[in-house]
């Protein structure tokens, strides 16, 4: 395990308010031990919802890699990716962050790599608003001419537990056609669609699209993502913005391919709350419109909080369609918001990975 030199004092720095105790007591530690390294995880994602799978996982999964979305068009992420041709880093160092244990060392890095430079007197310009760990990664970029080795270094550094790739190492541009009344789950007709929405940033604010797709249309996967799925034990999928998250992964043709036809068992989380991409959905919807995309995608078990189901016989239905049982369990954070809370969503994952093995 990595350590702080020893020579020399070093401040210490303010740490998040990540614990390393599970205040819930959730966790089996007999369980976690049933897990070898060939029940290895893939994670899909991006954003918030992808870092509280990750950070779940990281406590219970021997093998962990996460592959994550390249559409990003925003903030820090849009700005290097304009000013210097690279991947949008954004999602890719939250994953990384959040894979950092809950050592002195590891929850540093994490608050290192999330932390933000402000200007206050040219906002928008220069260092304003450039996540440090966004820099670090497009520097070993550049350095190293490969994505993949480069956040492999990144990972090192950090000492994260687990590894992360991009969905693509090609920047990719998500679109959709927003009609207001349509059906998400179903293709918008012709007449219907009023405007298309390009961009992630955009997108993610609107509800009523149909017709999401990526841009270039048949840009490669990344192999060694590809390589991952192929060879998982478990694939999850899920929780996190719905079209600009988690319906990516499905888009990419051979991305989508590999998810389909790989043997791993396939775990979809839902979100415990409805955002601007989903105030049109309900909990069922959000599964109808993963098999619309993919229809040749078949999941093993639906994971959702009863709370936030509109209509638990509906989401049992949905997933019967995909061949899917729910596992029902509580996993809101203790203020009923609506953030997963990663030791509830470890121990469900825990139950559910045990009595599928």
């Amino acid at each position: 395990m990595n350590s702080f030199p020893t020579t020399g004092a070093l401040p210490r720095l303010p740490l998040s308010s990540r614990r390393d105790v599970d205040p819930y007591h959730s966790l089996d530690p007999s369980a976690r031990d049933a897990l070898t390294d060939a029940d290895s995880v893939v994670a899909l994602g991006g954003g918030h919802g992808l870092s509280a799978s990750l950070s779940a996982l990281r406590l219970l999964a021997p093998a962990l890699t996460a592959v994550v979305t390249v559409a990003d068009d925003g903030g820090s992420s849009g700005r290097l990716r304009d000013d210097l041709g690279v991947l949008p880093p954004g999602d890719l160092r939250m994953a990384l962050a959040a894979l950092c244990d809950d050592s002195q060392w590891g929850r540093t890095w994490s608050d290192v790599m999330q932390h933000r430079f402000s200007v206050k007197h040219h906002p928008d310009e220069g260092l304003d608003n450039h996540a440090l760990g966004n820099l670090l990664i497009v520097t070993l970029w550049q350095l190293l001419g490969d994505p993949v080795e480069g956040l492999r270094w990144a990972g090192a550094l950090l000492g994260a537990r687990g590894q992360v790739l991009p969905m693509s190492c090609v920047p990719l541009v998500i679109e959709g056609d927003v009609s207001p009344g349509s059906d998400p789950t179903v293709a918008c007709p012709p007449e219907s669609i009023t405007r298309t929405v390009t961009g992630q940033s955009r997108l993610a604010k609107e509800a009523d699209v149909c017709n999401v797709r990526l841009s270039p249309e048949h840009a490669p996967a990344c192999p060694e993502a590809v390589t991952a799925i192929e060879e998982a034990a478990w694939v999850v999928l899920g929780p996190g913005s719905w079209h600009t998250s988690v319906l990516p992964h499905l888009l990419l043709p051979q991305l989508r391919d590999a998810i389909c036809a790989s043997p791993a068992r396939k775990l979809v989380t839902l979100n415990l709350s409805r955002d601007s991409e989903t105030l049109s959905m309900g909990s069922g919807d959000q599964l109808r419109v993963l098999q619309r995309y993919a229809p040749d995608l078949r999941l093993d078990v639906v994971l959702a909080d009863p709370s936030a189901a509109e209509s638990p016989k509906d989401v049992e239905a949905a997933a019967a369609q995909l061949g899917a049982v729910v596992h029902w369990d509580s996993l809101r954070d203790r203020d009923g918001g609506s953030v997963h809370n990663p030791f509830k969503l470890a121990a469900a994952y825990q139950q559910i990975m045990n009595a599928e093995r």
